[in-house]
């Protein structure tokens, strides 16, 4: 194998083109399943680079791969979309799309992943060909959100075959909490399965005036809510990460004097545990007998959504010992788990993969996921394209010398 940290410099020498790549991302942020021109600016780029693509996958995903052998194949995955947030930023690269935003950093995984492939095209002799084996770059859409029929990006390119003939798969999520030049890692759980559920209060509406002639389905929803927040203090166990938060309460009455017949409740409940997640799910539908003590009726929704994201050990500590190597041991956090949630756990339920975290905090103001003021710091960038492009390397010696 060559000097441990080539990568490392060869990313670092192609650091302002990963700054260019993001920031013209940044600046055409596109939504789930929408991301037509973010697809076609990717499609090109790996053209370019030798990749054989195809695309048209889950609607605007696509694969790419390199490399002639019929072994063993590692895919490096990209998530695509971006969020419906409107940028109020004076940032010279902010979004020229109304109302949507990068701001959650998959312009940053893009540019990273399309940076590891020119890293590894350029050496494809040694870490694909002569091994046998293939590199696929997996870039999906929809991850932050779901079609029509509750499905998310990564099953819709399961349905596709996209991860048809692959061994092992990776991936990257920049993290606003972890300073720059750090990089998070753990084996086991890293993030949480996230459900939603709506629950729809009925009661009977009246004058302000008269309550005792109503069923007050504010009233019964407020109690609702106050003991859903006990299901985690009192009905699981402590040492068991699990959260829920109602996120949205909407009311039939907008004036102060009428009493609301109907309330709706929308809320996500998030765990690493799957026998924890399906006693929420029971100990929320406990709960809204509650409704029914109190004279309402009610109807609740429940939808599952991504699994447990469960990095296996083995292509953790491989991709661990490539992020020592490269930035030091000191550099290399074992990161405990979050209860973010990422539909890469569909990938790892059906192939060994991991997924790591890249520091990409700023000093000046917290810059916090999913909100209007989100950035990173965009030294961070050649690090992840670096440890992507490592990693597969050597996961493709691995899988040649297993045989």
């Amino acid at each position: 194998m060559k000097d441990k940290k080539g990568l490392l410099s060869q990313a670092l020498a192609i650091q302002d083109e990963l700054v260019q790549d993001r920031r013209y991302l940044h600046e055409h942020p596109e939504l789930s399943f929408q991301e037509f021109e973010t697809s076609a600016f990717v499609e090109k780029r790996l053209t370019s680079l030798g990749y054989s693509v195809k695309s048209g996958l889950a609607k605007t995903g696509l694969t790419a791969d390199i490399g002639k052998g019929k072994g063993s194949c590692v895919a490096i995955r990209a998530d695509l979309d971006a969020l419906p947030i409107e940028e109020p930023s004076d940032r010279s690269y902010r979004s020229k799309n109304h109302g949507v935003m990068h701001a959650c950093g998959h312009d940053a995984h893009i540019a990273c992943a399309l940076g590891a492939a020119k890293l590894l095209a350029a050496d494809v002799k040694e870490s694909v060909d002569h091994y046998g084996g293939r590199l696929r770059l997996l870039m999906q859409p929809a991850e932050e959100s779901a079609d029509d029929e509750g499905i998310s990006g990564a099953p819709r390119m399961l349905e596709a075959g996209a991860l048809d003939g692959v061994s092992n798969i990776i991936g990257m999520h920049v993290d606003s909490g972890l300073a720059v030049g750090k990089l998070g890692i753990a084996p086991g759980p890293v993030m949480a399965s996230a459900d939603q559920f709506v629950v729809t209060i009925e009661g009977k509406g009246g004058h302000g005036a008269f309550p005792e002639k109503c069923i007050d389905a504010v009233v019964i929803a407020a109690h609702v809510i106050q003991a859903i927040q006990t299901i985690v203090s009192r009905r699981i166990p402590a040492q068991e990460p699990a959260v829920i938060t109602i996120g949205s309460i909407e009311s039939s009455s907008t004036r102060c004097n009428i009493i609301s017949d109907s309330v709706i409740l929308r809320g996500t409940a998030r765990s690493l545990n799957p026998i924890i997640r399906n006693k929420i799910r029971e100990e929320i539908k406990n709960t809204c007998v509650l409704i029914e003590a109190m004279g309402g009726t009610y109807n609740l929704y429940f939808e599952k959504g991504y699994p447990v994201t469960v990095n296996d050990p083995g292509i953790t500590n491989i991709m661990r010992e490539a992020a020592i190597d490269l930035i030091g041991e000191e550099n290399v956090i074992t990161l405990e788990a979050k209860l973010w949630a990422e539909d890469f756990s569909y990938y790892q339920e059906l192939i060994p993969g991991c997924f790591i975290f890249v520091g990409v905090g700023q000093t000046d103001v917290p810059r916090i996921h999913h909100s209007a003021n989100f950035d990173i710091d965009e030294n961070s960038l050649y690090l992840g394209t670096a440890v992507l492009a490592e990693t597969a390397k050597r996961l493709l010696h691995h899988l040649a010398s297993a045989g």
